[in-house]
């Protein structure tokens, strides 16, 4: 791969006027993103044992060390799941000091869940990925992506990527699984995640794992609730258009990136197959949705479409819902790792622009290959162009 090492690649999310949470996996570079937007701002990372130890017996001295700060003066706060109460002394000093923060970490985890102060609406949230495709620009290597993945590390380093992506899972577990409490038995845990990773990009039947993995199905469930809260994988959900009388329900499970994914599979010292690069591609493809929706803060609803007959969508992006009135306005996207398109890929999309109950507003193939085609209703593009004609605001 020929990466052309940079200082600093250019995010394409942009920072608020505003207070802010940034949540995003491990490693995906928020606090160098952080840095580079806010080199004024008095940084304050809560990894800094004394810092911790410091601010958790007591939070009021996070007024005392930025007492000379002007008004309007950012703080960063790294990392501040690790002490949830400190957000009290936060939301005094936005009322009373009129300081910006931006309130950085890898899991909002804790904080929903033991009850923290989240600045009842004083901050607004936002998510950082790994590197997207357009922020990478032309040293965009597609075919060690879909093998690595885009976390910052591997693209830096692409020879080295075997080894990054174990490190990567291994702290994972250790930082986010182990420091945290939220495990008391790892191993099974650690069966469960090997066994998403093979599944990535697939329908999850969790009594499957949980047979599998030699757990309880209701320990599969708390896992899978982990890993996602830990921003390690998401849920696509099904579409229920209404459209056949039984639809899929269940949703897949990807994973935040394939690297990542192949990590969790074990498959790092393994050459990886076709079938595995084609649920990779998807991943990239859903990966760069999830950027556009944050970046340019639309969010529009992201799903996959089959019936019990076997007919499916990778990708339903629902950019106007069903009301009283009229039907759902939809962009529909079909995925597929190979390098000549055939056109019976298109069955799928024509059949659902075709059913009535729905107006398909794009039909999109994403493939492999060089050559852009339109066959009738249906554009069909190599990986690159997609990006490029998502990120510019041509697809919704």
């Amino acid at each position: 791969m020929s990466f052309i090492a940079r200082p600093y690649i250019r995010r394409l999310l942009k920072c608020p006027d505003v207070s802010f949470f940034l949540f995003g996996p491990r490693g995906t570079g928020k606090s160098t993103w952080l840095r580079h937007i806010l080199p004024d701002a008095l940084y304050l990372d809560l990894l800094d044992a004394s810092l911790f130890l410091e601010l958790s017996r007591d939070p009021h001295r996070l007024e005392a060390m930025g007492n000379d700060l002007a008004d309007g003066a950012w703080i960063v706060l790294d990392e501040i799941q690790k002490i949830p109460a400190l957000l009290d002394e936060v939301h005094r000093l936005i009322e009373s000091r009129n300081w910006r923060f931006a309130l950085c970490g890898s899991s909002a985890r804790k904080l929903r869940r033991g009850g923290a102060n989240l600045l009842a609406g004083r901050a607004i949230t936002l998510n950082m990925e790994s590197f997207s495709a357009a922020e990478l620009g032309k040293p965009f290597d597609l075919s060690s992506t879909l093998e690595w993945g885009l976390l910052p590390m591997v693209q830096r380093k692409p020879e080295q990527a075997p080894d990054i992506l174990a490190a990567y899972l291994d702290t994972h577990i250790r930082e986010e699984i182990r420091q945290e409490g939220l495990l008391r038995n790892v191993p099974p845990f650690i069966r469960c995640m090997a066994i998403a990773g093979q599944f990535n990009g697939q329908v999850v039947n969790m009594q499957n794992i949980a047979r599998d993995a030699a757990v309880a199905r209701s320990t599969v469930d708390t896992y899978f609730s982990i890993i996602v809260d830990t921003l390690l994988g998401h849920f696509l959900p099904s579409w229920r258009a209404g459209l056949k009388v039984r639809e899929a329900a269940h949703p897949k499970f990807y994973w935040f990136d394939p690297g990542v994914a192949r990590a969790a599979a074990g498959w790092l010292r393994d050459p990886v197959d076709r079938p595995w690069e084609g649920f990779s591609l998807e991943t990239l493809v859903y990966h760069e949705l999830r950027i556009y929706n944050e970046v340019s803060r639309k969010h529009r609803p992201v799903y996959y479409y089959r019936t019990p007959a076997g007919v499916e969508v990778d990708f339903i992006i629902e950019t106007s819902r069903r009301n009283s009135s009229k039907v759902p306005h939809i962009v529909a996207v079909e995925v597929k790792r190979a390098d000549k398109w055939n056109r019976a890929w298109e069955k799928p999309l024509l059949s659902l622009a075709s059913a009535g109950g729905v107006q398909a507003k794009r039909l999109i193939g994403v493939y492999t290959g060089e050559r852009s085609y339109r066959f009738g209703a249906v554009e069909v593009m190599p990986f690159e162009k997609f990006c490029e004609l998502l990120h510019n605001g041509g697809l919704f």
